[in-house]
This record gives C-alpha cells, sequence and structure tokens, in this order.
C-alpha cells in the first residue's frame, strides 16, 4: 500500500528532493509556458520545473496565456485541454494557424487513443496524459528540446534554397512565392526524395489532419507546386503514380 501512495505522490510534477536535485539546473533556463486551471497542479508543475532550471510561466485561462504570449516567447507550452474560458486544442489551432513554431506538449486527462491522435494532428509535438510522473515530464521535455533543436534553419537541394524558419523557397536565389502549404509540400518532396508517398501521408502531414474525401484540394496544389518548379526551370520534378502517390526527384538527363 505504501508503495502505491508514494507512485501517486510522484504523480503531477511532485518527486522526491533527492531526485530534484539531480535534475537541477537541467533546463539551462529554457521559459516553459504552463496553462493549467488546477491550481494544485499548476504549483507542482512550477515548482518541478523550476528546480529543474527552466523559467516558468504560468497561466490558469487561454486569456492568460495569450497575454503572455503577447509579451514573451517561450521556448515551449505545457497545455492543457480543459480550460475554463475555452478548449486548448483550438488554442493549439490558433497557434498553428498563426505559423507559431512554438513546440507544444499536451498534459491532460484525455488518454483515449482518439484523444491523443486528435491532439497530435491540431499540432501539438507530445502528449502526456494524467497523472502522470515527474521523471516522465522532464524526459519528454527534454526530448521536445533535442527534436526541436535538431531542425535545421534550411534546407538545400539543388538550386532549391528553403529557409525553414521564414516558410520561404528560392530557386537560383529568386523567391518562388509559395503558399504555406506548398511550402510544407515541397519541404516533404526535398526530405523524401526518390522516395513515393500518398495522397493520404501528405495530406496529413501538411494540413494536420486526415484526408477524408478533400484528393481534389491537394491534387490543386501539387498542381501549382509543379507550375512554379518548371517555370524556374528546376531540374527536379514532382511525378505522380496510380496506386503509389507522388515522388519528387531529379529530371532525366537524356
Amino acid at each position: 500500500m505504501s508503495m502505491k501512495w508514494r507512485h501517486r505522490r510522484t504523480s503531477y510534477g511532485c518527486s522526491a528532493e533527492g531526485e530534484l536535485s539531480a535534475r537541477e539546473g537541467r533546463g539551462r533556463m529554457k521559459t516553459i509556458l504552463c496553462v493549467e486551471d488546477e491550481l494544485k497542479i499548476l504549483n507542482n508543475n512550477r515548482a518541478a520545473l523550476t528546480r529543474a532550471g527552466y523559467t516558468v510561466l504560468t497561466a490558469s485561462s487561454l486569456a492568460q496565456a495569450r497575454e503572455h504570449l503577447a509579451h514573451r516567447s517561450p521556448e515551449a507550452i505545457v497545455l492543457d485541454i480543459m480550460l475554463p474560458d475555452g478548449n486548448g486544442l483550438d488554442f493549439l489551432r490558433e497557434l498553428r494557424a498563426a505559423d507559431s513554431k512554438i513546440p507544444v506538449m499536451l498534459l491532460t486527462a484525455w488518454s483515449e487513443s482518439s484523444d491523443v491522435a486528435r491532439g497530435l494532428r491540431a499540432g501539438a509535438n507530445d502528449y502526456l496524459s494524467k497523472p502522470f510522473d515527474y521523471e516522465v515530464l522532464l524526459a519528454r521535455l527534454e526530448a521536445l528540446f533535442r527534436n526541436v533543436e535538431q531542425v535545421p534553419e534550411s534546407v538545400e537541394k539543388g538550386p532549391l534554397k528553403l529557409d525553414i524558419s521564414a516558410g520561404r523557397v528560392f530557386m537560383n536565389d529568386v523567391d518562388m512565392m509559395l503558399t504555406r502549404r506548398e511550402f510544407s509540400l515541397l519541404l516533404l518532396f526535398v526530405q523524401n526524395e526518390d522516395r513515393f508517398m500518398s495522397a493520404e501521408y501528405l495530406y496529413e502531414k501538411s494540413w494536420g489532419q486526415p484526408i477524408g474525401s478533400d484528393y481534389r484540394t491537394l491534387k490543386k496544389h501539387i498542381s501549382n507546386l509543379r507550375r512554379k518548379l518548371e517555370e524556374g526551370n528546376c531540374c527536379y520534378k514532382i511525378t505522380a503514380a496510380r496506386g503509389e502517390g507522388y515522388c519528387f526527384e531529379k529530371k532525366s538527363t537524356f
């Protein structure tokens, strides 16, 4: 019985003093915005993250979270879903629609696989269900930051240069004037050269949701992307094969 009680006390960010000391300084002063309406959980997480070396901003509502973001740029957001003035998923979609690249970890009591999938498709980088363990929370945040730091600022492929942070593509130093969706698609193609990718995969990666019956929209964006590549006389092309999908490959020189 005592073992169960000790495990439950480490949930929601509580931990033994020795564990906290071992973790102290791990955050290297990165700033995290915690959005949580349950005061006990919010305070516990703030204390745990602070001891781990993070600077912590707290918000118990979406209004407070927006106020923080108007003045600060945290390196990550730990976000609850059910909040008094709205739904965390809607807030997350709002961030992504504004092209915010801030990593977001959802921290919620919703634990069904369908809930996890919905959260990730809304733009979350990770998802942790309550009750959670302090060690897991910190390890997930460390992994999240590692993944973000591994994203290059730009990607080059032949005459193409993709500016990841700005969402712009230059062909032979000329801006291709791509839309946000066209940029996402071209980045996927460049990162997967010579590999066929299904329409379903491309749509879900670029739109953040299942394709449903919206194949026409994907075809229109790929058609526009092909046209812009051709107009710049690019040495790469996008081909299609029934049953396989689309492939980004170098044009034959023969």
